[in-house]
């Protein structure tokens, strides 16, 4: 049984309607099970099982040995109940464990029914064969770098050729900020339990978590009483136009950009504004670029500025901005920046304008949304691209609220948040999206839909949406190879309510 390709890593369960918790919050739910639904931990834990069997089961029908790695508390006690359930049901069935268990072990009992043996892990040792292998180790146990004998384990099931279900959440990952710390399995699918976890969603835990399946054991009515860590995006619904509408209504972008070499960036601005609906769309831009405008883009009307006066009186037409996409950081463009910034128009800003910022302290308008990519994330705060990695949500309401700004932390899973405090992820996308030029078309969404009038957070939200939905449907015919302009049909259906799936 072939262990790649059986999943595709994401996030298919968790979707729009979908919040993430805190394992702070978790506990808190296990206090309420036992405290005042008087649903003592090892109902909980067989409830869990339970569940996690049922799904195996389903997923894998042809399955019929299992190999589970159990760990010391009660992530080890929910594989031992699996485990049980598996022997119960004829599989073979192995255990391995980071020591021997004992009777205070939450899964000892069920073990010693069931009659399964269990054997400690000796490093370099192969791994029993089975058809398939559960992580039990940590759960959301560990918020630190596996050590010794449990890193060993991690290592030898990752060395497997067999699909590998985590029960929780993969042992090794932390499950608040998603952040590998060191050694972490690589789970084909993970089943989490009672919620989603905040780590699961964003960052490194894409890759590690693989696809995510939330169990809520019965406990739907307490987890809606939790203020969650963040929710998912919703579908993109665009209201429908009247019919007397004019291009004047549906606003005016001007693209500020394109230092000589990269005209291509606020030409992906502008055609992806274009194809969200904005009326009409202007580029300001080094001269030498408005030829190559009039000839592959002639819904674009691009203006050669030489400096501020120029771009003053363009300024004054127009309804919103997108600032960065090409600009550079010499004096042509850090003088039609400062120009921009001192409009207090709407605006996008991205690429060389994040830059800017990060070097010169300015005046901001009051809408305004930042796209940085951990890299210009880290310069606006001063930081590591390591330590943006290592809490995503720490650095997505640190740059929201020291810039006052709506801020779109890009990267796989991407986290949208406001000064108040608001966070909601992306469940969409995929990896073909990791190549230049798909943050200058996020930068094109999201200015067309402040144009258009829509407030930064939702301009921000529903561009993120809309960008990761467009990747992901033009990716069907292959994630390598994926260019930003293949976002932009897709981006029409989907702008035009004609791509719910």
């Amino acid at each position: 049984m072939s262990r790649r390709g059986i999943y595709t890593a994401g996030m298919t369960e968790i979707l729009a309607s979908r919040a993430v918790y805190g394992t702070a919050q978790i506990r808190q739910l296990e206090r309420h099970a036992l405290e005042v639904l008087q649903l003592p931990v090892d109902a909980l834990m067989k409830r869990a099982a339970q569940a996690a069997w049922q799904r195996l089961r389903s997923e894998w029908p042809l399955a019929r040995s299992l190999l589970v790695c159990c760990g010391p508390g009660n992530n080890g006690g929910d594989g031992c109940l699996l485990a049980a359930l598996a022997k119960a049901a004829d599989w073979q069935v192995d255990v391995i464990a980071l020591a021997p268990l004992t009777a205070s072990h939450p899964g000892f009992e069920a073990l010693q029914k069931a009659g399964v043996q269990v054997q400690v892990h000796v490093p370099g040792q192969p791994l029993p064969q089975a058809d398939l292998q559960v992580d039990a180790i940590f759960g959301i146990g560990l918020n630190r770098a596996p050590e010794g004998l449990a890193a060993d384990l991690i290592q030898a099931l990752n060395a497997g050729t067999v699909p590998v279900l985590a029960l929780d959440c993969p042992s090794g990952l932390n499950a608040d900020t998603g952040a590998a710390p060191g050694a972490v399995v690589r789970a084909d699918a993970t089943i989490t339990f009672l919620a989603g976890k905040s780590g699961l969603v964003t960052g490194q835990a894409r890759d590690w978590a693989g696809r995510l399946i939330i169990e809520p054991l019965g406990l739907e009515e307490a987890v809606t009483a939790l203020s969650p860590v963040a929710t998912a995006l919703p579908w993109p619904q665009l209201p429908p136009r009247p019919r007397a509408m004019h291009k004047g209504r549906n606003g005016h972008l001007l693209v500020v950009g394109g230092e000589h070499g990269t005209g291509g960036a606020v030409h992906l601005t502008a055609m992806a504004a274009l194809r969200s609906g904005a009326g009409l769309v202007s580029v300001a831009t080094r001269s030498e670029q408005v030829l190559a405008f009039n000839t592959r883009c002639p819904e674009v009307m691009a203006l050669g500025v030489n400096g501020p006066p120029a771009l003053e009186s363009m300024l004054e037409k127009v309804t919103g901005l997108a600032v960065g996409p090409g600009l550079g950081q010499g004096a042509w463009g850090h003088a039609l920046w400062l120009t921009a910034l001192d409009s207090g128009k709407p605006m996008v800003l991205d690429a060389d304008g994040l830059n800017m910022l990060a070097q010169e302290s300015h005046a901001l308008p009051g809408q305004l949304v930042l796209t940085p990519h951990p890299g210009e994330a880290a310069r606006l705060l001063h930081t590591t691209v390591p330590d943006i990695e290592a809490d995503r949500y720490a650095a997505v309401r640190a740059l929201a609220q020291r810039y006052r700004a709506v801020v779109v932390l890009k990267g796989a899973g991407s986290l949208i948040g406001d000064p108040d405090g608001r966070i909601v992820y992306c469940p969409w996308g995929n990896p073909g999206m990791a190549v230049g030029g798909m943050g200058d078309t996020l930068t094109g969404i999201i200015g067309a839909l402040l144009v258009q009038g829509h407030h930064p957070w939702e301009a921000a939200g529903l561009g993120v949406a809309l960008h990761a939905l467009a990747g992901d449907r033009a990716a069907r015919a292959g994630e390598r190879g994926l260019l930003p302009t293949d976002l932009l049909p897709e981006l029409r259906a989907l702008v035009n309510g004609q791509a719910h799936a």
